[in-house]
């Protein structure tokens, strides 16, 4: 009997179970431990809650993913982080295929910034390799009431519609907001995404060995492209927004046809190194831009818990100074200004800098570390 049931048992499935195991076990021995640079009972801690969000991002995003009837889904939440959230911004996604078109309809909810980004080679639960094109809200009509709707795909239209290359796989929408509090924790943000085929194929078939097998796969590789697939510098340490200086920014700048990333935006990102009594003072002018924000990630490229503390400042947030400028503060306690960011105690973190729909050159932010001492005062 138990031969027979050992027999029944290997099914594609099973193997595919097992192997995403195996996935979880070597991204647990190897990159949440020495190899990746982590020691410390708090950096492995921290390392084995991001592989927890990056898990479930994998089972939300990629187990399920019907091309023929596609569904949006959300990729982040305050408690589902990885690759780069925002407090500002609702990201959505949903499976496509390059020889479908399809009809998408939503409203603006109340966003300064909408965009739809086309991700290419990313069916098997992958990092898009590269930006497949972008439609912004300069692009597509919107109603009265913030309605709207824009075409995937299919016959070309003046406005409002993306083509789908060969190697199309998914599309992003992103919504940013610029507010007082974070859109990312609002519960009352909706901005009811549909997506339909425009010639709907058989309707989608019951679960098979096959089929689950193979979302259990795009899973393990989801897991696996954000974990060991990265250099143990982090994601994109080459590309030129990113400075591997401390407390030193680099020229914010566009990042092309970077897979994952707003192709419309300027970005700038650095490490930031404090001591427990000093702060960190980050100087310059905002640009014209459809929206702005600077938030602060841990090395995993989760931000910090901005469900509960001001962990960034975008425009609106942001008291300036008589001549229009912002002075931002970085430190572990409240020093008692305008404009603190809060570092959760934590001495090294990752800045980043986010600039949509910019126009004209950006300045580059300025960071200077000072005595914490130095810096508190009175608002």
């Amino acid at each position: 009997m138990t031969q027979a049931r050992s027999r029944n048992t290997r099914t594609k499935t099973r193997r595919a179970f097992h192997a995403l195991l195996e996935t979880l076990a070597e991204v647990e021995e190897r990159w949440a431990g020495p190899e990746w640079g982590l020691r410390s009972k708090a950096e492995v801690a921290e390392a084995h809650r991001a592989l927890m969000h990056i898990l479930e991002g994998g089972l939300v995003t990629f187990f399920e993913n019907e091309v023929e009837h596609p569904i949006f889904r959300r990729i982040v939440s305050p408690t589902r982080k990885f690759t780069g959230d925002n407090p500002d911004a609702l990201y959505f996604d949903a499976a496509i295929r390059a020889n479908r078109a399809y009809r998408v309809r939503g409203r603006m909810d109340g966003a300064v910034y909408v965009s739809f980004t086309v991700e290419m080679g990313s069916e098997d639960g992958g990092m898009s390799t590269r930006t497949g094109g972008v439609l912004n809200d300069t692009q597509f009509d919107v109603n009265p009431d913030g309605s709207f709707e824009i075409f995937l795909g299919g016959k070309p239209r003046k406005r409002g519609s993306l083509p789908l290359e060969k190697g199309a796989s998914r599309i992003t929408a992103r919504y940013y907001y610029e507010g007082r509090s974070p859109a990312a924790a609002d519960p009352g943000r909706n901005p009811a995404l549909h997506i339909e085929p425009l010639d709907p194929g058989p309707l989608p078939q019951p679960p098979s060995d096959p089929s689950v097998a193979a979302g259990i796969a795009r899973v393990a590789e989801f897991v696996r492209s954000r974990t060991l697939g990265l250099p143990p510098g982090g994601a994109g340490e080459a590309a030129p927004f990113i400075s591997n200086q401390p407390n030193q920014f680099p020229k914010p700048v566009e990042p092309g046809e970077m897979g994952g990333a707003a192709a419309d935006a300027a970005y700038s990102m650095a490490p930031y190194v404090i001591a427990p009594d000093e702060a960190l003072v980050m100087t310059g002018h905002w640009p014209e831009c459809r929206c702005a924000n600077v938030c602060l990630w841990n090395r995993h490229m989760q931000s910090y818990d901005y469900a509960n503390r001001q962990v960034y400042r975008n425009r609106r947030q942001t008291r300036l100074e008589a001549d229009g400028s912002f002075r931002i503060v970085l430190a572990h306690r409240d020093p008692g200004v305008p404009n603190w960011i809060d570092t959760e105690g934590r001495t090294f973190g990752m800045v980043f800098w986010r600039f949509m729909l910019p126009r004209g050159d950006i300045e580059t932010p300025h960071a200077e570390v000072f005595p914490f001492r130095r810096v508190v005062g009175r608002r």
